[in-house]
């Protein structure tokens, strides 16, 4: 018996056997092992993305295909149906040919996660009918994603968010109407620019669209999917909607929210009320407005909250501090005022309020939020003293910014080890900072803006030590440092600030791997060492308002290829500029203006294919015109103001200085007509471009000198909006060419101090938008044309004195306001603001007239006497008094500034020609003695 047993237990054992191998050989057809193993030929490994594992590498046929890495397959039949090669470190092309589409079976393709950027999607994933999951998403395919997408009626899940696809309308809304089935629809970054049809799925949960270029109104429909779980549009600019009024049908299963840059116009939606399982809420830049409503207390689940970028106003509620999930808290950008109220539990890890009128004291229970992350209060209105130990318990912390508020950071403790270890970013600009101290601790920080304090004394050497390898940003400027210890050559950072300071002695040399260095506004001395050059990653050299003198290094010019910005303005820099720019230079501004550079313009300039502006003004340069700039496909800005520069200014070659919108040739001696081939060559000057707007801040601001009444002036950061040109102070003959006309974005002529002759030409009464014209002190005759008074809407500023001209002033909206010393020296002249009359001038008029005249005289005697107290105090008045000038001008007022010009201007010139006829008098009274 026991031996029948063994008998029949080793029958039963070979059955099994025989069975189990013989199920496993055809787990895996031999076509589809064939199959897979002729995709991984197709493509290759990329090392370089060690992050994921490359799973075709243990593929061999050795193995039965349904054990390979990634691979699964039907436990009945062996067809391979899931193929999952997500992150395996990929990398080819796949085309229609490719045996991947061999595989019919397959269900579920998960590609995600390669680099496919060979490869469009091919139409053959249409012939995949079985699949029911497709993700191809951050794969780095690219082109038009086809219709035959829509042909897998079974796919339940398709991910394919990318940055470089796209899919037209038809097939957007193909694909929506044919896909019934769908429960997860990712599209997010592909272009698709189209409307949103209505017909989605009933079944899907998870809807992701953001960033596709959408447009038109969201349908009301969507908002009531009955299995929604995420509705994602964010960044859909053109897109705009309505929330629903009443309850969303999918509120009850809704846990991701967002809308973020979807315009809806609205104040903040009731409706929000009813999504009581929504866990992420985002409805940044909605152009949403009003106080958030009471009835979103309902949302007690709620753990991710942005609202920032909308015009929300009142108290922010107490009730959003006490939500026990909250774990990010984003109100940034709005006008939220009032206090802050108390943080109910520590699960904060991220609170951003800045950019609101928050006002009071910083809450208490802050110092409890042990968990925080990022602390942002920046730009409100707290106030008080803060010390540094408040924030000692946030281990946690990384990012810190209290900037503009109307706190005093303090360290009454002296407490060294205060500030957590855990910072990389830190803000404190305009906080009352007195000392560095207590940064002792913050070994690890990054980014470190204490810009606008009242640090005095020198960079500790400590501070270079402890940041070392961590600091890549640094802002010091616009406090009272006045020495700086030398900056260690092998620091990271990349950026330092030290503008507007004390700062003496040589300049102190940037490190190794920096690219922005600010140092303007010092009181550095002594020459510019050859030794800056080695810092080859420079991108903005600003050196600017120091006293450095000695020659420029030559080899300056060798850094071009990097150097974007090389600011070295007023400064005492003197000698020949014997720099040498190479043809691949990225040279964009270039300014050495108010120095005492001298002899010839360096030719090597003409190399700067990227030069936009070129500032050379206030130097000793003695050249002719350099009329070999004019290739320069993107100069704007060109000014040689005050030099030696001679000869007269001949064009003949085509296309020159395209994009040239500001000139500045005054204070040279040029001589010979105007040059009326160069100005048909100003291209920038012949269009207004009405949709050009302010340069948005950046971390460098271009500024030129300019000269408007006699006073110099800076424009800074309005270099596209102000259009230009200055020859006064030269010795151009001849006529006033009428193409000037045609120049018609120009707000600034000046042609005064020269030998011009003949008529005022008409044409310039097509300058529409220009606010100051200034033809004095020439030799012009004949009447000012009517032109000028009818068309120049925009003039603020006109001066035509000192001339020959004659006949009746034209009247106009703009000449009304003129003054007489707009025309004095012209005896010919008649008719208002002159006394003489002219022609049929009517009393009634003539009354007004006078009546207006007394007033401006009367504004005109009190700003004159403004401007003499002003200019008599020299030290304080003059600087108070450009003070004001740069204000007028950088924020656009400049009628009344014009006003207050053209009084001083007056005064000048009525003493100047009282004290040359008292000079002829006596010459004739002693000619006539003998």
């Amino acid at each position: 018996m026991l031996n029948m047993g063994y008998r029949q237990l080793s029958v039963v054992l070979l059955v099994v056997f025989l069975c189990k191998f013989s199920f496993s050989s055809t787990l895996c057809p031999i076509d589809q092992s064939i199959s897979l193993l002729k995709f991984k030929e197709t493509l290759t490994i990329d090392p370089t993305r060690s992050w994921c594992y490359p799973k075709t590498v243990s593929w061999n046929m050795s193995r039965d295909c349904c054990i390979w890495d990634g691979v699964k397959c039907d436990e009945l039949s062996g067809h391979v149906i899931e193929l999952d090669l997500s992150c395996s470190q990929l990398k080819g092309k796949i085309d229609s040919n490719n045996s991947l589409f061999q595989l019919s079976h397959l269900q579920r393709l998960n590609l995600s996660m390669n680099d496919f950027s060979d490869s469009h999607i091919s139409p053959a994933f249409g012939r995949l009918l079985s699949l029911t999951h497709l993700d191809l998403s951050s794969s780095s395919f690219s082109g038009q994603i086809p219709s035959e997408i829509s042909h897998l009626s079974k796919l339940q899940y398709f991910r394919i968010y990318s940055g470089d696809l796209r899919l037209v309308a038809r097939d957007f809304k193909l694909l929506l109407k044919n896909l019934t089935q769908l429960k997860e629809l990712d599209l997010s970054n592909v272009n698709i620019s189209s409307t949103i049809p209505p017909n989605f799925s009933s079944h899907i949960t998870i809807l992701k669209l953001g960033s596709t270029g959408l447009h038109g109104i969201i349908p009301e429909s969507i908002f009531h999917l009955p299995n929604l779980e995420v509705l994602d549009l964010r960044s859909n600019a053109q897109l705009s909607g309505y929330f629903p009024k009443t309850k969303w049908n999918s509120s009850a299963s809704l846990i991701k929210l967002d809308l973020s840059r979807v315009n809806f116009s609205s104040n903040f939606p009731e409706s929000l009320s009813y999504l009581t399982s929504l866990h992420h809420l985002s409805l940044r830049d909605c152009n949403l407005w009003g106080p958030i409503p009471e009835s979103l207390s309902n949302l007690t689940r709620i753990e991710y909250l942005d609202l920032g970028d909308n015009s929300l106003n009142g108290t922010i509620p107490s009730w959003i501090l006490s939500y026990s999930s909250l774990n990010r808290l984003d109100l940034k950008n709005n006008h939220f005022s009032g206090q802050l109220d108390d943080f109910k539990y520590n699960t904060l890890v991220w609170i951003n309020l800045k950019g609101n009128q928050l006002q009071g004291h910083l809450p208490k229970s802050i110092q409890n939020l042990v968990n925080l992350e990022v602390l942002d209060l920046s730009s409100n209105n707290f106030s008080g003293q803060v010390d540094v130990s408040y924030f000692s318990n946030h281990n946690q912390l990384t990012d810190l910014d209290l900037s503009y508020n109307r706190i005093s950071l303090t360290n009454e403790n002296e407490v060294k080890l205060s500030l957590p270890k855990s910072l990389f970013r830190l803000l404190l600009v305009a906080c009352e900072v007195k000392e560095l101290e207590f940064l002792r601790s913050a070994k690890r920080l990054k980014t470190l803006d204490l810009s606008y304090n009242k640090i005095q004394g020198r960079i500790p050497n400590w501070a270079w030590s402890n940041w070392m390898f961590s600091l890549e940003y640094l802002d010091l400027s616009h406090n009272m440092l006045e020495s700086v210890d030398s900056i260690p050559p092998e620091s990271y950072v990349y950026w330092i600030d030290l503008r507007s300071n004390f700062l003496q002695g040589p300049l102190p040399i940037p490190p190794n791997f920096i690219e922005y260095f600010f140092i303007s506004n010092n009181n550095l001395s002594g020459e510019i060492p050859s030794s800056v050059c080695t810092v080859t990653s420079l991108r903005v050299l600003d050196l600017a308002r120091n006293n450095l003198e000695g020659a420029i290094p030559q080899c300056l010019g060798n850094m071009s290829r990097q150097l974007e910005v090389l600011d070295m303005q007023r400064n005492s820099l003197s000698g020949d500029l014997q720099m040498t720019f190479s043809f691949q230079n990225g040279l964009k501004s270039f300014n050495l203006h108010g120095n005492k550079l001298e002899g010839k313009l360096p030719r090597s300039l003409v190399n700067c294919q990227h030069l936009e502006v070129l500032d050379l003004g206030d130097n000793h340069f003695n050249d002719m015109f350099p009329m070999w700039l004019g290739t320069l496909p993107k100069l704007q800005v060109l000014s040689l103001r005050s030099n030696k520069l001679h000869g007269a200014i001949r064009t003949s070659r085509i296309n020159l200085f395209p994009q040239l919108r500001i000139v500045d040739l005054s204070g040279n001696a040029f001589s010979a007509e105007l040059p009326t081939s160069l100005f048909k060559h100003l291209k920038a000057m012949r269009r207004i471009d009405h949709s050009m707007k302010e340069p948005i801040d950046g971390y460098y601001q271009d500024s030129v000198t300019l000269v408007t009444k006699g006073l110099q002036f800076e424009v800074v950061r309005i270099l596209s909006l102000y259009t230009t040109i200055d020859l006064s102070n030269n010795k151009f003959e001849g006529h006033i060419p009428s193409v000037l006309g045609d120049l018609i974005s120009l707000r600034v002529l000046n042609l005064s101090h020269n030998g011009l002759q003949g008529h005022i030409p008409s044409s310039l009464g097509n300058l529409s938008v220009v606010e100051s014209l200034d033809l004095s002190l020439n030799q012009l005759a004949g009447k000012i044309p009517e032109q000028l008074a009818s068309q120049l809407t925009s003039l603020a500023v006109l001066n035509l004195s000192h001339n020959y001209l004659e006949g009746c002033i034209p009247r106009g909206p703009q000449f009304a306001t003129f003054q007489q010393n707009s025309y004095e020296g012209n005896d010919g002249l008649r008719g208002f603001p002159i006394s003489k009359g002219c022609g049929n001038d009517r009393v009634s008029e003539t009354n007004n007239t006078v009546s207006a005249l007394d007033d401006q005289e009367s504004n005109s005697e009190f700003l004159n006497d403004f401007w003499k107290a002003a200019l008599m105090g020299y030290g304080s008045g003059l600087c108070i008094g450009l003070s004001i000038i740069y204000f007028m001008i950088s924020s656009g007022n400049l009628k009344w500034l014009a006003r207050i010009i053209e009084g001083m201007e007056h005064r000048i010139i009525t003493r100047r020609k009282k004290k040359q006829r008292g000079q002829r008098h006596y010459r004739r009274r002693n000619n006539n003695r003998f």
